[in-house]
């Protein structure tokens, strides 16, 4: 492989300032916290439902084909995104986002309390049409908006929120079933606390400020448009989906996004209604503690980038392989006992535990998966293309997999050993790239001086070398 091109985060090869006066109202922490409210909002209520196994419903089937319908439309929305950007910008790109989640809930309430299943097909579409325009731009806002030296944390913290969505619902949830230790759905009461939540998602999206009004303590200006027509935009996302780097990751991406249908299919099918409700209420609290921890220890630029990208990689290698025995091994003896365990029950830490791990797993992957665009992304065009193409390869796979889970035998057992396989090829192709990651190249982004104009502005793109 040829010598990497610049990234968005390469070692600290020069000063920074950090000292530029901002306005509370336009610093990047006001708008990763805004952006946070608007995940918590959207994608954060959806994993509040998801959270509490299957939508909350007593069987797992309907809300799993459902989720794979979100996703198949969300890899469209996502590829496409860009070229909505260029006409909405990148702010309005999110209030769109956040449009369809609310049909989404309304439709698993209507099925929970009446049985009606269209509107829950019906809700999934529309989410997966806005949905993935949330998740590319509030990807791009995430990694464009902060400062060098805090991307990490504003990673984590901003990640935060979504598992905020988790924690609410976990313990609404558990306020209003911890007297059921049997197997089945959850009350329809908890579904209007969400849809209100979720419809407040546009709302909340209107106090970002515009990238060109956002001022951050390097006193560096955030570009994050698309100046070129739709047609080169298209173009250009598929050429970069093409590139060695990226096909390299998209395995990588795999196992860590496929796991969320199968240790939440898990939870459904072998808990009950209160152990469900305490497994995402618990669970989402040690994925907040491991994933902040982590955005820390990624900005922790006493250690070398090379440092810190490896020990990070390797971590959750090791993690992962750990807890996917554990859960083969789980789900194996499960098939053959169908028991269903409730926190009164004996065996109950160790069948209940893995889901936690498996949880806190997902949430470090997601984190370093930002990571690794960071690490890819030339300029601040390429920010929001890289971001569309890891949401959009993200959907993909999560279509894969909901659409899989809604399968029973592949609930049961063949998502664990599916998800193990597929951690166990990704681990080479993805260090291939991971393993430039801190050469000496200069960071066209985030290393510019104030006001210097980036290539891209000029309207030049350079190539790639591979």
């Amino acid at each position: 492989m040829a010598e990497q091109p610049a990234s968005l985060e390469s070692n600290r090869g020069r000063e920074e300032k950090r000292d530029y006066p901002t306005k509370w109202y336009r610093s990047t922490f006001y708008n990763m916290t805004i952006l946070g409210l608007c995940n918590f909002a959207a994608p954060g209520i959806w994993g509040a439902m998801n959270s509490l196994g299957a939508g909350g419903a007593a069987s797992p089937h309907l809300v799993n084909a459902a989720n794979a319908l979100t996703f198949c439309l969300m890899v469209l929305s996502c590829y496409f995104s860009s070229v909505l950007v260029k006409y909405i910008g990148i702010k309005g790109a999110l209030i769109f986002g956040t449009i369809g989640y609310a049909p989404y809930a309304a439709g698993l309430y209507t099925n929970n309390r009446f049985g009606t299943e269209w509107l829950t097909l019906f809700g999934a579409a529309l989410c997966g049409i806005s949905a993935g325009v949330f998740w590319m731009a509030e990807a791009a806002i995430a990694i464009a908006y902060p400062e060098p030296w805090n991307k990490g944390k504003a990673l984590g913290y901003w990640l935060t929120f979504r598992l905020s969505g988790q924690i609410l619902g976990g313990a609404i949830n558990l306020g209003l079933n911890a007297d059921r230790n049997e197997a089945g759905k959850v009350s329809y009461t908890v579904y209007l606390v969400f849809i209100a939540l979720q419809a407040a998602g546009p709302f909340v999206g209107l106090l970002l400020n515009r990238p060109s009004k956002v001022q951050r303590k390097d006193g560096r200006k955030v570009e994050l448009k698309i100046l070129e027509n739709p047609w080169f935009e298209i173009k250009e996302t598929g050429r970069l989906f093409l590139t060695k780097r990226f096909l390299k990751v998209v395995l990588w991406i795999g196992q860590a996004v496929f796991s969320e249908a199968v240790f939440f299919t898990y939870l459904a099918l072998w808990f009950s209604v209160r152990a469900r409700a305490l497994g995402s209420f618990i669970s989402g609290i040690v994925a907040v503690i491991c994933g902040n921890l982590l955005g820390q220890w990624l900005d922790y630029h006493k250690a070398s980038l090379k440092l810190r990208a490896r020990s990070s990689f390797w971590l959750i290698v090791v993690v992962q392989g750990a807890w996917w025995t554990w859960a083969t091994v789980l789900v194996t003896r499960f098939r053959r006992t169908q028991l269903t365990y409730d926190w009164t029950a004996e065996g109950f830490g160790h069948s209940f535990g893995v889901f936690v791990l498996l949880t806190a797993g997902f949430q470090i992957n997601y984190l370093f998966l930002y990571f690794f665009i960071t690490n890819l992304a030339k300029n601040e065009p390429e920010v929001i293309r890289y971001a569309a193409l890891l949401r959009g390869t993200e959907s993909a796979w999560q279509a894969v997999s909901y659409g899989l889970t809604s399968l029973t035998l592949f609930a049961e057992v063949g998502g664990v050993y599916f998800n193990f396989a597929l951690w166990a090829v990704a681990i080479f192709p993805a260090w291939q790239v991971l393993k430039h990651f801190g050469g000496d190249n200069e960071s066209i982004v985030e290393h510019r001086n104030p006001g210097e104009v980036t290539p891209i502005e000029n309207g030049v793109i350079g190539k790639e070398a591979v």
